[in-house]
C-alpha cells in the first residue's frame, strides 16, 4: 500500500526586522509553478507582513492561500490557531504544494515543530526545513549579546546573574532549531565582520545546519524549498532554553499601536521615529502611512537605528487611509513618552 504524500512546510524564523517578509516575497516571485500557501504570525495587531505579501499579486499564491494570525506568538497558540489554519489550507479546492510559515520575530520555532507531531497533522504534513534569518548588522551592533563585562562575569561565575538576556535567548533558540541559517543584509557589514559572525553563529547552531549569506533576502527558492529535513522527527537535536518550561511567554517584550493621522512631510516623521528609537531603545517599528495628497501607501519599517520606507501600492478605493505604526520594545516601554515624541508638532 502506498502511503499518501505529505505536504512539505517550511518554517521561517528570525528576530524582529531580520528580513523574513522580504525573503518570502522573493520566494513567491521566483517559485515557478509551485502552488504556495502562507501562514503569517505577527507580534502586534496591525497585519503589516500579511498586507505586504498580499500586495505581491503572485498567481501561485492567491489571497485565499494567505492566512494571517495576529496573536503575537504562534508557538503558544498551536491548538487554537495553527492547527485550524493548516486544516483550512489543506481543504482548499487546489491545495498548496508547499506551505510557508512565517513566525513572529519573538516566536520560538521548536514548539511549532512539535505541533507537526500531533496525530491530526502528522499524517498530512512534514517540516521540510526550519530557516533562521539573521540580521547581520544587528549582530555586529551587539543586539543579541550581553555587554562584555556581564558576559565575562557569567563565564567566571563570580556573581549570579538574575536575568538572562531575552534577546539573546530568542536569537539562540532560533539558531539551535534551524536547518538553514541565512545571514541577511551582508551588504551592511565588512568582509571581516562576515567571517566573525559566521564563526560565532556556528558556535550556537547545530553541526548539520547550513549557513549561507544574502542581501535583501535574495536567495533561490531551490535552496530553501526541498530540504526534506523532517524536523518533527529530530526534536531531541534541537535544544531550546525553554525545553523545561510548560509554557513560553513574551513577558519580556511590549508592543503598542500608535495612530498618527495624515502625514504632510514623511522626513519630519522619520526624524521623530529615530529620536524615539534612540531615547527608548525601540526594537522594531513597522506600519503604513497616509501621506497627504499621495495616492499610494507608504510602508515604514525600522529596526534598531535603521529606518527605511517606500510606496508599496495605491490605496484601494474602499480602504480607510489610516496612518498606523506598531512599536515593539523590551518590557517597560513608556508608551506615553514615546507617543509624545512621535506626535509632537
Amino acid at each position: 500500500m502506498t502511503l499518501p504524500q505529505k505536504t512539505p512546510a517550511t518554517i521561517i524564523t528570525g528576530f524582529l526586522g531580520a528580513g523574513k517578509t522580504t525573503l518570502i516575497r522573493h520566494i513567491l516571485e521566483n517559485a515557478g509553478n509551485r502552488r504556495l500557501a502562507l501562514v503569517i504570525n505577527e507580534f502586534g495587531d496591525v497585519g503589516v507582513d500579511g498586507d505586504i505579501l498580499r500586495a505581491c499579486g503572485v498567481k501561485n499564491c492567491p489571497e485565499e492561500n494567505i492566512i494571517e494570525l495576529a496573536n503575537g506568538c504562534l508557538c503558544c497558540t498551536v491548538a487554537d490557531d495553527f492547527i485550524p489554519a493548516i486544516e483550512t489550507l489543506l481543504m482548499l479546492k487546489d491545495p498548496p504544494d508547499h506551505i510557508i510559515i512565517e513566525t513572529s520575530g519573538l516566536a520560538l520555532p521548536k514548539p511549532l515543530v512539535k505541533a507537526f507531531d500531533w496525530p491530526s497533522i502528522r499524517s498530512k504534513l512534514t517540516v521540510d526545513g526550519v530557516l533562521a534569518v539573521v540580521d547581520a548588522r544587528a549582530v555586529v551592533e551587539g543586539r543579541f549579546a550581553d555587554p562584555p563585562e556581564t558576559a565575562d562575569r557569567r563565564q567566571k561565575e563570580i556573581i549570579p546573574i538574575d536575568h538572562d538576556n531575552p534577546l539573546e535567548e530568542v536569537f539562540e533558540d532560533q539558531l539551535n532549531c534551524a536547518d538553514l541559517i541565512i545571514l541577511n543584509k551582508v551588504d551592511l557589514i565588512t568582509q571581516q565582520q562576515k567571517a566573525d559572525i559566521s564563526a560565532e553563529i556556528k558556535k550556537h547552531s547545530r553541526s548539520t545546519a547550513v549557513l549561507t549569506q544574502t542581501e535583501h533576502g535574495r536567495i533561490s527558492p531551490e535552496i530553501i524549498l526541498g530540504l526534506s529535513a523532517a524536523a518533527e522527527n529530530d526534536l531531541l537535536n534541537r535544544p531550546s532554553f525553554h525545553d523545561l518550561e510548560d509554557q513560553h511567554d513574551h513577558d519580556d517584550f511590549d508592543s503598542f499601536i500608535i495612530e498618527i493621522g495624515d502625514v504632510a512631510d514623511p522626513s519630519v516623521l522619520f526624524e521623530k521615529l529615530m529620536q524615539a528609537t534612540r531615547e527608548h531603545d525601540l526594537l522594531r517599528i513597522k506600519g503604513f502611512i497616509h501621506v497627504a495628497q499621495k495616492p499610494m501607501r507608504l510602508l515604514v519599517q525600522g529596526v534598531g537605528g535603521r529606518l527605511n520606507s517606500y510606496y508599496d501600492r495605491p490605496w484601494k478605493p474602499d480602504e480607510a487611509r489610516r496612518s498606523q505604526l506598531v512599536i515593539i520594545g523590551l518590557k517597560g516601554l513608556d508608551f506615553a513618552a514615546i507617543s509624545r515624541i512621535i506626535l509632537s508638532s
